[in-house]
């Protein structure tokens, strides 16, 4: 029967059925770890006396659960209210709107910030709204979706470089560059799926020799690289002037929801107009941006979370290594995955290591190369060295097994 013959809505069911059968819908035929409750997870572990420690939560600063956090959103929704009701173009802003947006720049070494209520929305709007049809944008291929579905509204012609190859954008801009008028590279400051990073200094240096703007998703960089944790600008000593576009989210060190926009004011100021996702999208909620600035104070007064974070990431990886596990290229900053050689033992591994008290859902068939599986793992500065060392030895322990359909089903069974 074609779908056009099915009663209303059973179409729909039938095509959605199918899309995910082909996106990987068997793979959680036999359980998984994704959309865990984690506060009931938390409760159950709690109440059977035992820990429950998740590596799945970008928290980089251990910022999540601070009592002056929580308190600085309450006091915003009281004094200001739950949302900004409307654009801020066109409904109006209010002041905590500038003020953390002026925070962000200073900390950042900026001149100005651009704050949207969706931290994906920013990389997708930015890109697919910046360059036109004379123009080309040249992309690591292994960017966040966010950036690619960017460039597939964009008008600009589209070419992808190998990931973190310096040589082969070079070739490409050599070959190219003067086909078009404008040409825009985009890299990540520290990859979310293999936690590696770009050579900035680099990049400049191609920059000066082909004439590029150069934008980069800063998302899991900022409070993560760098003394202060300014970011990928920080950590290589550049003036982050010279980067015409850093994007940066408000869901990993400041542990709240949204992104933005850094860069030179007269360019914002231009984006405040007509950036489609500002433009036509709510303004952020006051307790948001409450929480953001008091985020930075905190990370201004208490440099010790940074430290901690870069311990304890450098811990994971080198434990990981003497484990015998494969973390690939990982700088050791914040994101560490453990990569696996077959998709289906790494689901089991994943599903095994949270009975054991661990969380830390895989990574496959969506968002990295299909014979590259991993288990990711987000490190924290409130992350104990037991933590990590206890989750490492259980994960490697499990990872050795062979882990055939009994074993899986008995572990399931408890």
């Amino acid at each position: 029967m074609r779908g056009t013959e099915l009663p209303p809505g059973k179409d729909l069911e039938r095509y959605a059925a199918q899309r995910a059968r082909l996106a990987g819908s068997s793979l959680l035929a036999n359980g998984h770890t994704y959309l865990a409750p984690l506060d009931e997870l938390r409760e159950r572990f709690d109440a059977e006396g035992r820990r429950f420690v998740s590596f799945a939560n970008y928290d980089y600063l251990g910022l999540a659960d601070d009592p002056r956090v929580k308190q600085a959103a309450c006091e915003a929704i009281m004094s200001i209210g739950v949302g900004a009701s409307a654009s801020r173009l066109v409904g109006g802003e209010r002041r905590i709107h500038g003020e953390m947006e002026r925070d962000m720049a200073r900390f950042l070494g900026v001149e100005d910030t651009l704050a949207m209520v969706s931290g994906y929305m920013a990389n997708l709007s930015l890109v697919g709204h910046l360059m036109t049809k004379r123009d080309l944008i040249l992309v690591d291929e292994l960017s966040h979706n966010s950036i690619m579905v960017g460039t597939e509204i964009s008008r600009a012609e589209i070419v992808e470089f190998a990931h973190n190859s310096l040589a082969a954008l070079d070739r490409i801009l050599a070959e190219r560059r003067h086909e078009f008028e404008r040409v825009l590279v985009i890299v990540e400051g520290l990859y979310s799926m293999d936690g590696d990073i770009p050579h900035l200094p680099g990049l400049l240096e191609l920059r000066q020799k082909h004439r590029y703007w150069l934008a980069i998703d800063e998302a899991h960089s900022i409070g993560v690289l760098g003394p202060t944790g300014a970011g990928l600008t920080e950590y290589f000593g550049v003036d982050p002037n010279e980067i015409d576009f850093i994007i940066g989210t408000l869901s990993k060190s400041f542990v709240s929801a949204g992104g933005f926009i850094a860069g030179r004011k007269v360019v914002l100021d231009w984006l405040r107009y007509t950036l489609p996702g500002f433009v036509y999208s709510v303004g952020l909620p006051p307790m948001i941006a409450a929480t953001v600035r008091t985020c930075l104070d905190i990370i201004h007064d208490e440099p010790w979370r940074l430290k901690k974070l870069h311990e304890n990431s450098q811990h994971f990886v080198a434990t990981a290594r003497r484990h015998g596990l494969d973390v690939g290229d990982a700088a050791g900053a914040g994101v560490v995955p453990v990569l696996f050689d077959d998709l289906q033992h790494c689901m089991q591994v994943s599903y095994m290591l949270l009975e054991a008290g661990y969380y830390a859902p895989p990574i496959v068939q969506v968002g990295v190369p299909r014979d590259k599986p991993r288990i990711r793992c987000f490190i924290s500065a409130a992350h104990t060295s037991d933590q990590i060392e206890g989750m490492l030895a259980c994960l490697a322990e499990i990872a050795r097994l062979n882990v055939d359909s009994g074993l899986y089903d008995r572990v399931r069974a408890g």
